[in-house]
């Protein structure tokens, strides 16, 4: 952790990212932060940007989108619960969150799967009905 002009307590958005457990390693933080997944006070930023609470991030990751205000800095993964301290998510991000959850859930009840995996018998059915015979 760092002091920056201000005196106020700061550390690289890519370490924060990752010790705030939003990825598994600071080579995806990285990655994420260069692909544009990451935006700090609504713009894109570098990876060795400083993170400073108070800061507003939005994050991407895969189909979800996170919307937190650092609430603290930390250059070391801690545990889970340490990990959930360092920022607060707003409502809107959660709800959203949520929606998009039962949404996924929804469409996946949709799609007919099957009971049980394919015995031999199952499997020679299948393979004929496939080939025409």
């Amino acid at each position: 952790m760092s002091k920056d002009r201000d005196g106020e307590a700061s550390v690289r958005l890519d370490r924060w990212l990752w010790a705030a457990r939003f990825f598994k390693t600071r080579r995806q933080a990285v990655e994420a932060v260069q692909g544009g997944k990451v935006d700090v006070d609504g713009g894109r930023a570098k990876p060795s940007r400083a993170v400073r609470p108070g800061d507003r991030l939005t994050i991407t990751k895969a189909q979800q989108r996170f919307e937190v205000v650092v609430q603290g800095v930390a250059e070391e993964r801690g545990p889970a619960k340490v990990a959930e301290t360092l920022y607060e998510e707003t409502e809107a991000s959660r709800q959203r969150r949520q929606e998009q959850a039962e949404q996924r859930r929804a469409a996946a009840a949709a799609v007919p799967r099957p009971s049980h995996r394919p015995g031999r018998r199952d499997r020679r059915r299948l393979s004929a009905l496939k080939k025409g015979e």
